[in-house]
């Protein structure tokens, strides 16, 4: 999170055409109209590099944009287990192995190390979860509703470091441009 960027409503993402600021309208006017949360509710992504902004229904947001659940395998989960309850990390693996098999271990770390290769530009199964909540939260609690816009991170910025940013848009003066992808 970036407390320092303070952007306003719509106007907060400087890169959008006059078109796509008047979509992103339309979207809030659809949003505020909505009586209640449902997964046909819109999370825009917006790709920099070709300045394509889309719409995206909540229940389809994981198939466009699939988070990085390469950590949360179970087989790995097993494993950090083992290691907090005081195995050695050798312990640990062939504990692993037994319980699970030689080969969907094999194949749970060379998903986690080919998911640290080629970077996950901070989209985890926990930042897509924490996503859905606070865009439930928002909806339930009855704040000023606000539109999630993923920025998406250009994958020539070395993969690795760069980062997904989420931004709550919204109307109005002085909404918080929001970070919640680490």
């Amino acid at each position: 999170m970036n407390p320092g960027s303070r952007r306003s409503g719509i106007t907060a993402v400087p890169l959008l055409t006059s078109r796509q600021r008047a979509e992103l309208d339309h979207w809030l006017n659809q949003l505020e109209a909505s009586s209640h949360w449902h997964g046909q509710l819109p999370v825009m992504l917006l790709e920099r590099c070709w300045l394509r902004l889309i719409a995206v229904r909540v229940e389809e947001l994981a198939r466009h944009l699939p988070p990085d659940s390469s950590w949360d395998a179970p087989e790995l989960v097993r494993y950090r287990e083992f290691v907090e309850q005081g195995h050695s990390p050798l312990t640990a693996e062939q504990l692993c192995w037994l319980e699970f098999g030689t080969e969907a271990c094999r194949q749970a770390q060379l998903r986690l190390w080919g998911a640290q290769e080629r970077g996950n530009q901070g989209w985890t199964l926990e930042s897509y979860l924490q996503l859905l909540r606070d865009y439930r939260c928002r909806f339930e609690t009855g704040e000023l509703r606000q539109l999630p816009l993923m920025v998406l991170a250009r994958r020539d910025e070395g993969g690795r470091g760069a980062v997904h940013e989420l931004v709550w848009l919204g109307r109005g003066e002085g909404e918080a441009m929001r970070h919640t992808c680490p």
